[in-house]
């Protein structure tokens, strides 16, 4: 009994020459299904895109037989209609523009970046954030912290110090020693050279904990009476809610 030449295994590797693929492309990308042509795949020849189509192929196939990529199909419905009308998503802008990079399709990388959502991000709220010394890593420092205290707790709080220029560092230093806690628990961030003001910053803590997954707020943090500065000038109480 012969076996059909029509059953294709999972993930069988192409090893033909694309040189005679079909004008006809079936796509299964991350279990969404498309159909296009190989014109509207090689577009842009010095994207990575036109080059899984190009050659001697790497892809390998689903079980059907359809050219598999392995990455978020949702999004990939606006980069081929990108490549077949040259219309620029208007929705889910982030997301389409991890795809663009990924694909390296330039045209599209450019027109996104020109966006009012990537280009805040990037050229505005990411330059300021480059300024402020260890942002990233005192992001890190208070999930850390936060998640060591949620033992057995609903919530856990870490108390941010915010500085934006070096008179602050100093006087919240000396506040700091006032203050009756735990110094190593407390993130500083700050000082830093740059427009935007303390509570923009402690937007962009928040906004950045939360694309993390968590449930977080904040608020001035008060200190005890007889306090020699007014607290709530530095210190800030982020709180997490686990359930």
């Amino acid at each position: 009994m012969s076996i059909s030449s029509e059953h294709k295994p999972l993930g069988k590797q192409v090893t033909g020459s694309l040189h005679m693929l079909s004008p006809i492309v079936e796509l299964n990308v991350g279990g969404e299904l498309y159909t296009t042509t190989l014109s509207t795949l090689k577009k842009h020849p010095g994207s990575k895109l036109a080059e899984m189509f190009t050659g001697q192929p790497k892809l390998r196939t689903d079980s059907e037989g359809r050219f598999f990529i392995d990455r978020p199909g949702t999004y990939f419905k606006y980069i081929l209609e990108y490549l077949r009308s040259n219309q620029v998503p208007t929705q889910c802008i982030q997301d389409v523009y991890k795809e663009a990079l990924f694909y390296d399709i330039e045209p599209l990388i450019k027109q996104l970046e020109d966006s009012p959502q990537i280009f805040g991000e990037l050229v505005a709220r990411r330059q300021f954030l480059a300024r402020v010394p260890n942002y990233s890593e005192n992001i890190e420092l208070m999930i850390r912290i936060a998640r060591a205290e949620a033992v057995a707790s609903r919530q856990s709080s870490v108390i941010v110090c915010v500085v934006r220029t070096e008179e602050d560092a100093a006087r919240c230093q000396d506040a700091l020693n006032s203050l009756d806690m735990d110094k190593k628990s407390v993130v500083k961030f700050g000082p830093w050279k740059a427009v935007p003001s303390i509570s923009d910053l402690l937007d962009c803590i928040q906004m950045d904990v939360e694309a993390k997954g968590y449930k977080i707020s904040f608020q001035p943090h008060v200190a005890e009476k007889g306090f020699r500065f007014k607290s709530h000038d530095f210190f800030y109480k982020f709180l997490f809610t686990w359930w």
